[in-house]
């Protein structure tokens, strides 16, 4: 870019964070952003996928007086896109319902596009309540042909993309999106993108949604590529910003107009029945004359946005649904003490309260960590025993019990009754129970419903104790927020006398890795056995993970770091006889 050069068109990326339902709140947030990008000189603001009524709205789709408001908000917004072009998320709706983009310009709708491919997989279900579009179009203005498409539509070479930039003759595609997230999905992403846009020639805008929402994080990453598929201008991940970038269009696409291959696609196309409707967008000359320089946000490294991305899962899921304070069980262990920094960085230290809740057998050592951890964060500890609570159990229960071995019956009476103790401060003062389980415990069912399980929100529920370690020590990179003996000790649930983790399971790093083989990667028993691990551990671990579903059915909401973790990416029946360890 020369420096001092007039633009084709100033884009300005809205990467925001929509709250599922607040319709009124997003649409104040929306209009707040059209000014910022009025003031900034922008020609066009693009906001996320479904940014009205945020995403996912689920079964509030079903709700007429949703859709309706949705409406209201979207003529509100056009209400206020006097001299600027705004492309924003919305339900538009008739005889059925789209998830669609408005392409507002002072103040007249220039037209709507509909979504063509509705995912069905993973966490989505759009089937379930979208019809998918069926007409292409294009919008031109200020010597510029541009297309609209709407998340799982730019992943596709075929469809809606190639039709608006063959037949459409667009030379930039604007592309609305509700993306999740999951560690190193953005280099993913990055490589269909710049495909796209180098196979069809056109720049490449593609805006991302930013935020928590449930067990969902989507973490920006707002991009705009060249036609050689060059990334002009990121966005930050996990935070919402307004992202402004100078494209100088025009002069781009003069050797375009004569490619043979284009022309050959063309009539292909044609030739099979497709049309693209053209609308005109009075886009006024008015960017600015000063040239914006490039931002190119560097991505962080995997274990740095499992962090910023749980951080932002804490936070959004806290705020948004109206606590103020969280609460969690403090053991002296790890899961425990990562936890309680993530939620120390996601709503400051005044915020979180930590419960230390030692019986007979708790060691010296974990009260001192326990301590120590809260001196580090800068948390209020409260000490609660209940060795007293557990030996009233034990009385209640002798007559019942008589002639019986002590066994996990008893280890789980402590830790249900540390889970009463935690839900009793919340109801007592509002605090959400955050639970410290990780998905290797998870999956492999050591854990304790009512107990350790209970609560409002489970951090680390996606969250492999291979990844808990790593966490642990980032945590530590610049000081020791996490006191280093918890990090090297043996993990412990300390529910008998010098009990081990390895007791019941296999190491942790074996265990993780067969863990990801058969959760994430769908891998078979036999596939692997195959890759040489041993026989009786892989049936093992299967055969926990199989037999545990009931628990995590019960279990809370947590975050989704990874391509597939419990809840919405895997279903499976509880009651269910089909042995896949044999």
């Amino acid at each position: 870019m020369e420096r001092g050069k007039v633009m084709d068109m100033r884009i300005a990326m809205a990467q925001m964070n929509s709250t599922v339902g607040d319709l009124d709140g997003n649409t104040e947030r929306i209009i707040s952003h059209i000014w910022k990008a009025r003031e900034a000189g922008a020609d066009m603001v693009v906001f996320p996928e479904l940014a009205i009524c945020g995403y996912p709205p689920e079964d509030l789709l079903l709700k007429k007086e949703f859709v309706c408001k949705n409406l209201r908000c979207r003529d509100r917004i056009l209400s206020e896109t006097e001299g600027i072009t705004a492309v924003v998320g919305f339900v538009d709706a008739g005889e059925d319902i789209y998830n669609a983009a408005a392409v507002m310009h002072d103040k007249v709708i220039a037209g709507v596009v509909h979504k063509f491919f509705l995912p069905n997989y993973g966490v989505f279900d759009e089937n379930r309540y979208f019809q998918a579009g069926t007409e292409y179009r294009v919008f031109t203005g200020k010597n510029i042909t541009f297309g609209v498409v709407v998340c799982e539509d730019i992943w596709y070479p075929e469809g809606p993309v190639q039709i608006q930039s063959l037949l459409g003759d667009a030379q930039l595609i604007i592309s609305i999106n509700a993306s999740p997230f999951y560690y190193g999905k953005w280099r993913i992403r990055e490589r269909v993108l710049a495909t796209r846009a180098f196979d069809g020639s056109f720049f490449l805008v593609y805006v991302n949604a930013v935020g928590g929402q449930d067990e969902l994080i989507f973490d920006g990453h707002s991009q705009i590529f060249s036609p050689s598929g060059e990334v002009l201008c990121r966005g930050a991940a996990h935070q919402e910003e307004l992202v402004l970038c100078d494209l100088d269009i025009s002069e781009s696409f003069r050797s375009r107009l004569i490619d043979p291959r284009r022309r050959k696609a063309k009539l292909e196309l044609r030739g099979k029945g497709n049309r693209c409707e053209s609308t005109a967008v009075n886009i006024m000359e008015r960017a600015s004359e000063k040239a914006l320089e490039h931002r190119i946000v560097e991505p962080p490294d995997d274990l740095d946005d499992i962090r910023k991305a749980l951080v932002l899962g804490v936070k959004d899921y806290v705020t948004k649904n109206g606590f103020k304070n969280a609460v969690l069980g403090i053991s002296g262990g790890i899961d425990s003490a990562l936890t309680a920094a993530i939620a120390v960085e996601a709503l400051g230290s005044e915020c979180v309260k930590g419960v230390f809740m030692p019986s007979i057998f708790t060691s010296k050592e974990s009260e001192e960590d326990s301590r120590a951890l809260a001196v580090c964060i800068g948390i209020t500890l409260l000490e609660i025993p209940i060795q007293e609570t557990f030996e009233a159990y034990r009385r209640m229960m002798a007559s019942v019990f008589e002639g019986c071995r002590e066994d996990v019956t008893e280890e789980n009476i402590q830790a249900r009754i540390r889970g009463n103790i935690l839900m009793a401060l919340s109801n007592k003062f509002g605090w959400l129970v955050l639970t410290t389980g990780n998905k290797s415990e998870i999956a492999s069912g050591y854990c304790t419903l009512y107990g350790d399980m209970a609560g409002g929100f489970a951090v680390l529920k996606d969250v492999s104790k291979t990844h808990v370690y790593e966490l642990s020590r980032l945590y530590n990179r610049n000081r020791e927020t996490i006191p280093l003996r918890i990090i090297e000790k043996a993990p412990s649930a300390e529910l008998r006398h010098n009990q081990k983790d390895t007791d019941s399971l296999p190491p942790y790093d074996l265990l993780d890795t067969l863990l990801h083989l058969y959760v994430e990667k769908e891998m078979s028993f036999s596939e692997i056995v195959n890759l040489g691990y041993d026989k009786d551990l892989v049936r093992k671990v299967i055969y926990l993970v199989d037999r545990n579903e009931y628990k995590r059915r019960q279990a809370p909401p947590g975050i989704k770091i990874s391509g597939k973790a419990f809840g919405k990416d895997r279903r499976l029946p509880v009651t269910n006889h089909f042995a896949s360890w044999q």
